[in-house]
């Protein structure tokens, strides 16, 4: 059995996905609630509140590329794997920081300067971004290293993302049902956020750490890293039992229409990637992608709150209603790719997003309808999101010895540009009190307009660059097409 038809089992790809499970249900909850346990809860200023995620999504930028590298250098715990390796120290550095970042300070009072509060959180935060990094790196890197048809590149990236739906409707339901429990016979769920709402972000942050250790151990008791040593008669026994009918019909497709260069399997280091024009076109892509989801997930709490004036309990729903029409997308994502393509299906979940930000730019009081919009901006969100991660698996294609390098990269100028565009839109604040002032109901009006539909049309950009100069790996002065290139577009 060839090398590139190797595949996995169904309870193999499940295991895979629950690996992540941990990092989406945390970054759910960084994304959708930082800012409002931050600024709405513990009182902090816009600027405060900003620069606590600015440092976090600095941190996270500045280890991961370094992360990838060592990676890919480092030979891992002895025969564990150096993925699951770094996986594991991930995970720990997770679990031991980040029930401290949804709490109030320990030791703090009423009259605590909030510059010394923010001191206190920020080492909280270095060590969860850190965890949170060496997790992600190194759970993408198994991507190409587990299976290697580009087919189930995409399907293994949609199971990936498919538990990402998950957790993030866990976290979502979770939060409204303290928030439910927290009303009794009352009705205060209308009320504005404020402290009386520590112990329901500290409780949904346990439970959360809870949930995903659980899964993490199932991954690592069910994930077998493929050993370099291996050699090709161990992959081969896997790829005989992997032999599926689906991978028989595949077969055809992955035929290129144009003759490969048998020089493309020379490794490329670190540094050879810097020289390559597609890795750029990949990380703008992937940049503009992380853009859009991350900056949305972060400020439609905010909108829903101060700008549609609606109950917090929304806060949590329409996250939920976002992730649910995400997930049910995901199901259609690998037939449709199959059948027109990476870009165009891209392009579909463009078209999504623009349709939710004119929708929101036109209605300015959408009532029960941003149900509706919450649907269009969910379904369009995770069609860019495993598009693009599996252009970059595309990418790395046999070049598995630096895939964690491509993956840190890419992630790095994801969080560096999110950790930017949320200090300026904080900065740009033009309230400064703890309560919304008339003018921050049309700030956050047109930040979810530009947020999704301003940078929806850069990745649209970015998309044409790929249609004309498709994604492909020159070595050593030689242009090679990558598996996927000649029927990407």
């Amino acid at each position: 059995m060839p090398d590139m038809e190797r595949s996995l089992s169904f309870p193999r790809r499940i295991s895979y996905a629950l690996g992540h499970v941990l990092n989406d249900l945390c970054a759910s909850m960084w994304f959708t609630y930082l800012l409002v346990f931050y600024h709405s809860v513990l009182g902090f200023q816009n600027t405060y509140a900003g620069v606590l995620l600015l440092v976090g999504q600095v941190a996270d930028a500045l280890c991961t590329p370094l992360i990838g590298y060592e990676s890919d250098r480092a030979p891992g715990c002895g025969t564990y794997g150096k993925r699951k390796t770094w996986h594991l120290v991930g995970t720990l550095s997770v679990l031991l920081s980040f029930a401290f970042i949804f709490n109030q300070c320990l030791g703090c009072g009423p009259f605590t300067p909030q510059w010394a509060s923010l001191t206190y959180f920020v080492p909280f935060i270095i060590i969860f971004q850190f965890g949170w990094a060496a997790t992600q790196i190194s759970h993408l890197s198994l991507i190409p290293e587990l299976v290697t048809c580009e087919h189930a590149k995409v399907e293994l990236t949609a199971y990936r993302y498919a538990f990402t739906v998950i957790a993030n409707i866990t976290v979502y339901a979770l939060a409204y049902l303290l928030f439910h429990i927290q009303a009794g016979g009352d009705d205060p769920l209308s009320d504005a956020l404020g402290p009386v709402d520590i112990p329901i972000f500290r409780n949904l942050a346990l439970i959360v750490l809870g949930i995903g250790g659980l899964f993490s151990v199932i991954f690592h008791l069910g994930t077998k890293e493929r050993s370099p040593r291996a050699g090709g008669a161990t992959r081969g026994e896997e790829g005989s039992r992997a032999w599926t009918e689906e991978e028989e019909e595949a077969e055809g497709e992955q035929r290129p229409l144009l003759p490969k260069h048998k020089s493309h399997s020379s490794p490329l280091q670190w540094k050879c990637w810097l020289k390559q024009p597609s890795f750029y076109q990949v990380a703008l892509l992937y940049m503009s992608t992380r853009l859009i989801v991350n900056l949305s997930q972060t400020y439609i709490s905010m909108y829903l709150i101060n700008t549609l004036g609606l109950p917090k309990k929304f806060i949590a729903t329409i996250p939920l209603v976002m992730y649910l029409s995400g997930f049910l997308s995901s199901f259609i994502m690998k037939p449709l790719t199959k059948k027109i393509g990476k870009c165009l299906t891209y392009f579909l979940g463009l078209l999504l997003i623009m349709a939710f930000s004119y929708w929101v730019l036109l209605d300015l009081d959408m009532g029960q309808w941003v149900y509706g919009a919450a649907a269009l901006l969910g379904a369009g969100s995770a069609t860019i999101l495993v598009i693009s991660l599996a252009m970059t698996a595309e990418l790395i294609a046999d070049q598995t010895q630096s895939g964690a390098f491509v993956y840190g990269a890419m992630s790095f100028t994801d969080k560096l540009a999110n950790g930017i565009a949320v200090m300026v839109i904080q900065a740009l604040h033009p309230c400064h009190t703890i309560t919304c002032c008339p003018a921050c109901v049309w700030f956050y009006h047109y930040i979810m307009v530009i947020v999704t539909g301003g940078v929806a049309v850069m990745a649209a950009l970015t998309l044409c660059s790929v249609l004309i100069w498709p994604i492909q790996i020159r070595a050593r002065g030689v242009s090679v097409v990558t598996d996927d290139a000649a029927t990407i577009n």
